[in-house]
């Protein structure tokens, strides 16, 4: 899914006690003492309906039925009434709290509690109840657990094929960082899409994404398909926190370098005054040459347009990946 003082290389540096966390404690407490970053104004080509429908309603019912956290909610994100309305949510696993620090991101911070071991059944049952053909499952980063969450990943993924077994299903994992053995128990529970966000350029990770590491994301990208050559691939950048256009077409390069068969690129937007400011507004016209070079540079799905989010219109893109493919191999 910016500036600030120089974090610890340590993934764990920042992470802040808060557990047990009462419901007035800080969202961002490593953010509150930093100066506050300007905030532009929004471009009349980023707008969208306030949520409100009845989808819209049902869906949020279901989710609190179930006792889930979605990233919709957590990340802000701002396509949330146009997919709620459509019944489609990305369902967040292992808690509401990151054990990481990243500038751009909303999602709350500090130590999170113990895994929930109902959360994989209870995903299953939500996604059952709401029809979904494709689910998004996503987590917060899980640096204080051995093998960052990889088991519960797994468990979700079964607990959804048994539960909803002609739902097709999409991981957006961290990146089990320093986690030996971690990715191979996801790609062993084997998911139809493994997504993992590189986020931004490399030149900005220190500033952006300070707790990863540009080439381990690579590189885990690369070992899905080493492992799993029929799993699909995906990742995502964000574009106006500072990047230039050569450094984004280096990226296309690097993750085409590693196989990955479907790139997201979207605008990045500034969650509050604490978070990494927004650098430029990329216009409309822009996303769409970004698209153009990386569909010729052979990705089989682009999505790049100001609004374009890692889970936005998953299912739909699943079915274009899926005939690529078979284009592809029939070419």
């Amino acid at each position: 899914m910016l500036v600030l003082d120089l974090l610890n290389s340590d993934p764990r540096a920042k992470a802040v006690p808060a557990v047990p966390r009462p419901d007035t404690a800080p969202r961002h407490p490593e953010k509150a003492h930093r100066p506050d970053q300007p905030v532009l104004k929004k471009p009349d080509w980023i707008r969208v309906k306030a949520p409100g429908s009845a989808g819209y309603a049902e869906t949020h019912g279901i989710v609190k039925e179930h006792g889930l956290v979605t990233v919709c909610e957590e990340a802000g994100c701002p396509n949330i009434g146009e997919c709620w309305t459509k019944k489609h949510a990305t369902f967040m696993i292992m808690g509401d709290t990151c054990t990481r620090a990243c500038a751009f991101c909303n999602v709350r911070t500090g130590l999170p509690g113990a895994l929930d071991a109902a959360e994989p059944d209870h995903i299953g049952e939500a996604v059952a109840k709401l029809g979904l053909h494709h689910v998004v499952v996503t987590s917060v980063d899980r640096d204080d657990l051995a093998d960052g969450g990889a088991a519960h990943f797994a468990r979700t993924i079964g607990a959804i094929r048994r539960l909803a077994p002609g739902t097709t299903i999409e991981v957006l994992t961290p990146d089990f960082l320093r986690k030996p053995g971690a990715l191979e128990v996801v790609v062993e529970a084997r998911p139809d899409v493994f997504n993992h966000n590189l986020e931004t350029v490399p030149s900005l990770y220190l500033s952006v994404r300070p707790g990863a590491r540009y080439f381990h994301s690579l590189r885990l990208l690369q070992r899905v398909k080493d492992l799993d050559a029929s799993i699909f691939t995906k990742s995502g950048i964000m574009v106006g926190l500072g990047e230039e256009r050569t450094e984004v077409l280096q990226v296309m390069d690097d993750m085409r370098s590693a196989e990955i068969d479907f790139l997201t690129i979207g605008q990045y937007l500034q969650p509050t005054k604490k978070h990494h400011p927004v650098k430029s507004f990329v216009t409309p016209d822009a996303f769409k040459a970004y698209e153009t070079v990386a569909v010729a540079k052979g990705f089989l799905v682009v999505s790049a347009s100001p609004l374009t989010r890692s889970s936005h219109h998953a299912g739909d893109d699943f079915r274009r990946l899926q005939a690529a493919r078979r284009e592809r191999a029939a070419a």
